[in-house]
């Protein structure tokens, strides 16, 4: 999986949710610098799980379409002699 980049001003955003959700759920606060390391390591250890699922998802309505496609494609063929 390529490593994902975040934009400095994405990276904040992200830091930022993390010291929200230690404070309001675990009662812990955390500074910027324990916040990035943590979003790094979820990023490292965790992000291949997340970013293998929206693969799954990505390919499964992938297929739904294709499936639909073929479909309309059937129901526009005409009556022959030939057969499959």
């Amino acid at each position: 999986m390529p490593e994902i980049d975040f934009s400095k001003e994405e990276k904040a955003i992200l830091v930022r949710k993390l010291q929200v959700c230690c404070t309001a759920e675990l009662k812990q606060d955390i500074g910027q610098f324990d916040a990035e390391f943590l979003l790094d390591f979820i990023s490292r250890e965790l992000g291949s799980y997340y970013y293998n699922h929206g693969l799954y998802d990505a390919q499964a309505a992938l297929t739904d379409k294709l499936d639909d496609i073929q479909d309309s494609i059937y129901q526009l063929e005409q009556p022959t002699d030939f057969t499959r």
